[in-house]
């Protein structure tokens, strides 16, 4: 029978305030018209991307638990999203929630959280590297920012890379098991003001990129934003690179939509401001072939 919506598993943290992780997967995915159905793995007071003195709570086991319930309620899931986790224990548990869940018919999506600006998140460590390298495996889809993937692949931090290096990392990582690599905050020359998404598709051996102009300001969970898009886009059907358009022209509009406001950046983008464009058609696809 088919489902009405398509269905999601998504498996993040959840934190309280600050819009990132399932506080933003969530309202994007429902907004495209997707069943969002979380698996948190740990409940946060904030995000950790410049609050201090949060609460922390590890749902690890629970984890278990809920994977073992969705299997006796025979879920199906037309995706299974990963993104930030708390310990390599959680890697296991996603690799096997995998295998239990994913099929011939259904995409397996990892953003591999473990860095940005060249250094790992406070929470990570050479552990978590090859755990990920090993999740990394049995994903279709891999959407790790320039930092993290070096990391993957145990390369030097160089920002002074050039187009013809970056593919060869993207075919490097497509090597390791998953069909698409998306590289995001992919560094351009010292004298260009724009950033890049480039973009491996080992199917039919192409590769995308997708730019637009640099805007100097940070803002927690923009990567989640940004994976979330395509996610939905590609459900609804749009092809990899109407996707990658898709997700830089939502997160470009939510900094610009943010950027003019004096509030806290630690706070996020103004998500609620833009959840609405989500529903427009593409109107300039700046996609192009390299």
């Amino acid at each position: 029978m088919n489902k009405p919506v398509k269905r999601v598993a998504a498996i993040h943290d959840l934190s309280g305030f600050g819009r990132a992780s399932l506080t933003a997967i969530i309202p994007i995915l429902s907004t495209m018209g997707i069943q969002v159905c979380p698996m948190p793995t740990a409940v946060l007071s904030s995000h950790t991307g410049g609050f201090n003195g949060y609460s922390f709570v590890d749902l690890t086991d629970s984890m278990i638990e809920y994977k073992n319930h969705w299997k006796q309620l025979n879920i199906d899931f037309d995706c299974i999203y990963s993104g930030f986790l708390g310990s390599t224990k959680q890697i296991d548990i996603i690799s096997e929630f995998i295998d239990d869940f994913g099929t011939d018919d259904n995409i397996v999506v990892v953003d591999p959280v473990m860095g940005d600006n060249g250094e790992l998140y406070d929470t990570m460590d050479s552990e978590m590297i090859v755990s990920m390298k090993k999740l990394v495996c049995k994903a279709d889809i891999i959407t790790p920012n320039f930092t993290e993937a070096v990391y993957l692949l145990d390369k030097n931090y160089d920002l002074n890379i050039s187009e013809k290096e970056i593919k060869e990392y993207l075919i490097e990582l497509s090597s390791m098991g998953p069909d698409v690599v998306i590289m995001t905050s992919v560094p351009e020359s010292k004298t260009s003001k724009n950033t890049s998404v480039i973009a491996y598709d080992r199917k039919t051996n192409k590769f995308w990129k997708v730019t637009c102009k640099y805007i100097p300001a940070y803002f927690p969970g923009t990567g989640d934003c940004f994976t979330s898009v395509i996610v939905g886009s590609l459900l609804q059907g749009d092809s990899l690179p109407i996707a990658l358009d898709r997700g830089v022209q939502f997160i470009t509009a939510c900094i610009r939509a943010s950027y003019g406001f004096d509030y806290p950046h630690r706070e996020g983008v103004l998500l609620e401001r833009v959840l609405q464009n989500l529903n427009m058609p593409v109107m300039v696809s700046s996609y192009e072939l390299i």
